[in-house]
This record gives structure tokens, C-alpha cells and sequence, in this order.
């Protein structure tokens, strides 16, 4: 089993990244910072529906900022969702901000109403680390999720992600009689392989969430991660395969009761068969990205090092030996995938 001990470095963006992220038409002017939302006055803790502390904390601002915030709140959510259409904003109001101060971005997430029906929705201001943001790329590229979010400067904003937390899933739904055993252990196979190919690290339960759609004779589960902050930044190659953390052990054990050692190298054999599907499909901008990653420094000489030997030992490819970053090694991984798919 795996665990991270130590806090991840955040890492700006860089010059490669950033023109990357305006050809694809990620960067946009926002009428709001990360900073501009440090300025708030008081906090008071957020407790869920148990009455069990949540870890974010709501914030209020003075008068005077509150107004301004709310309003370019409100025009980010326009942008985000509408692409800018301000007339949606006329509906809308901010219900609630709140701050998370345990995670490494420590971010904001947003509560906005409309009106109208009392509909709510969330989005996060979060300060961007280019980790993350390559973590997004490649998930919007490789999975079979798409990725809404914009950068500005040092500010990052994020669409909500729908779904249920993993070790919510554990502890309210995943006993119950109605689930589908064979097609969620299936699905979790799925997810462990497509973290491992990209190396999107550190996917226990906190960190994905189970989205369920309902099928016409049954329903699908679609396991999606949640946080993004440690792509390719950690040494061992345990941390990229959700299947060595405790947390997820509930899992594990599903699927050993239902899915035999053939039916597990099947479904990993269908899932980089569609990765390497998406990445051929979308080489043009994945090769734009390596470009970007491969300029840049998003993790240290150590675990570059360890890691690149670690994979070299898991594939029996040198190919890895020759990294000189953490970048070299993400992209020898995905052409592993098309080496031997």
C-alpha cells in the first residue's frame, strides 16, 4: 500500500504553458483574481447536514468588496457556462464562498442560485500550478470526460465535477442491493489503468467521485478524478495506481469477488485501446502539450529519477532512462501506450 507524506511543490506557469493554454483558447480575462478574493473579512466553519465539520470554512466580505465580488462572481460563472452571455447573470446570485484551507491550492468554491427555481450550481478560484493544469489537459485529451476551465495569470477557475465522493460512494451506496458489482469493478479497472498511462498520482477515494446514469435495463458508473495537483510530480509508480491505496480497498475487494484475472486484462486492454484512440485523434494538440511539458520543470531531479527507473523496470523499456524531466517521462509513457497497444 501507498501513501504521500510529503506536501507537493506548486509550480507557476511557464512561458511554454501559458502559449499553449492561449492557442486552445484557455486563457481569458476574468473580472475577479484569486487575490481579490483573499480579502475577506471573517470566517466561520462549514458543517454538513451530520452536523460534522466539512474542513472549508464560509467567508464574508465587507460591504463595499462584497458588492464588487458577487459581481464578478456571477460574470465568471457567465463566462464558464455561457461564454460570456452576461443576460444569464440577471437570475443568478452568489449564495455562498467558501475557502478550503487543508488543500495545496486552497481554494475557493462558489455557490451560485438561480433565482428563478432555486437551481444551484459550484465552480472554484483556485491559484493555478501548472501541475495541475497539465493533470487537466491530459484528462480532457485522454479521458472520456471534458475539462471546463479557464486560466488567467496566477488564477485558475474550474467547472464543479458531478458525482459522488469516492469515500462518500464507500460508506452510503456501494452495499447497497441495487448496485452493479461487475460493471462498477469494471469501471474502477478502467480508472486505475487510465491514471497509471497518464500518471495522474495519489487517486484514493477523497480524490474522485462516481458519477451514476441510469441505462435503459441498468445503469453506468463513471469513475472521475477530482484533483489534479499531482500529475506526474511523485517518484514511485505505487502513487499513479489507485488500486495500492488503503482507501480504496472497498474496491479492490468488489472486484476480486466478480471479475476473474482474463476479465481484468481484458478491460485494461480495452482502455488503452481508447486511450490511444483519443491520442492519436487529438495528436496535433497532445504533441503541443508534450512540447510545453517537456520545456518545463514540474517535479524534482529525485523523483524524476526514481520514477523514470521505476517504469523502465514495469515496461522492460529503457526508453524511460533516457528522461532527463518528469515532462520526457510522461510523454515515453504515452508512447509506451502505443508502443504495445
Amino acid at each position: 500500500m501507498v501513501k504521500i507524506t510529503n506536501k507537493k511543490i506548486t509550480y507557476k506557469i511557464s512561458k511554454p504553458l501559458r502559449k499553449y493554454l492561449i492557442n486552445y483558447a484557455r486563457e481569458h480575462k476574468m473580472p475577479l483574481s484569486y487575490t481579490d478574493l483573499m480579502r475577506y473579512e471573517n470566517a466561520i466553519t462549514l458543517f454538513d447536514k451530520e452536523g460534522k465539520d466539512t474542513l472549508w470554512v464560509s467567508v464574508f466580505y465587507s460591504q463595499d468588496d462584497m458588492n464588487h465580488i458577487y459581481y464578478g462572481l456571477k460574470k465568471i460563472y457567465a463566462i464558464l457556462k455561457a461564454n460570456g452571455d452576461l443576460t444569464v447573470m440577471q437570475h443568478l446570485f452568489v449564495d455562498r464562498i467558501d475557502l478550503c484551507l487543508y488543500g495545496n491550492s486552497k481554494p475557493f468554491r462558489v455557490r451560485i442560485v438561480n433565482k428563478i427555481n432555486d437551481n444551484f450550481d459550484y465552480f472554484y478560484i483556485k491559484n493555478a500550478d501548472a501541475s495541475r493544469i497539465y493533470g487537466l489537459e491530459l484528462e480532457h485529451i485522454l479521458s472520456p470526460n471534458s475539462m471546463n476551465y479557464y486560466t488567467d495569470g496566477d488564477t485558475l477557475i474550474e467547472e464543479h465535477i458531478v458525482g459522488i465522493p469516492g469515500d462518500m460512494f464507500i460508506k452510503n451506496y456501494l452495499h447497497a442491493p441495487t448496485v452493479n458489482k461487475i460493471r462498477l469493478a469494471k469501471e474502477f479497472v478502467k480508472f486505475n489503468e487510465r491514471c497509471f498511462v497518464r500518471l495522474l498520482g495519489d487517486m484514493h477515494s477523497s480524490n474522485f467521485v462516481v458519477a451514476i446514469t441510469p441505462d435503459f435495463e441498468e445503469v453506468e458508473y463513471r469513475i472521475r478524478a477530482i484533483d489534479f495537483d499531482q500529475q506526474s510530480y511523485e517518484g514511485k509508480k505505487l502513487v499513479y495506481l489507485p488500486q495500492y491505496f488503503t482507501q480504496n480497498n472497498a474496491f479492490i475487494k468488489i472486484g476480486m469477488e466478480v471479475l476473474t484475472p482474463e476479465t481484468v486484462k481484458q478491460y485494461q486492454k480495452e482502455e488503452r485501446s481508447m486511450i490511444a484512440t483519443r491520442l492519436r485523434a487529438s495528436r496535433y494538440r497532445i504533441k503541443e502539450l508534450g512540447d510545453a511539458v517537456m520545456k518545463d520543470n514540474i517535479s524534482t531531479e529525485e523523483n524524476t529519477y526514481q520514477l523514470k527507473n521505476e517504469l523502465a523496470e514495469h515496461y522492460k523499456d529503457t526508453e524511460f532512462l533516457k528522461c532527463k524531466n518528469m515532462g520526457a517521462v510522461v510523454r515515453t509513457s504515452l508512447r509506451m501506450l502505443l508502443k504495445y497497444s
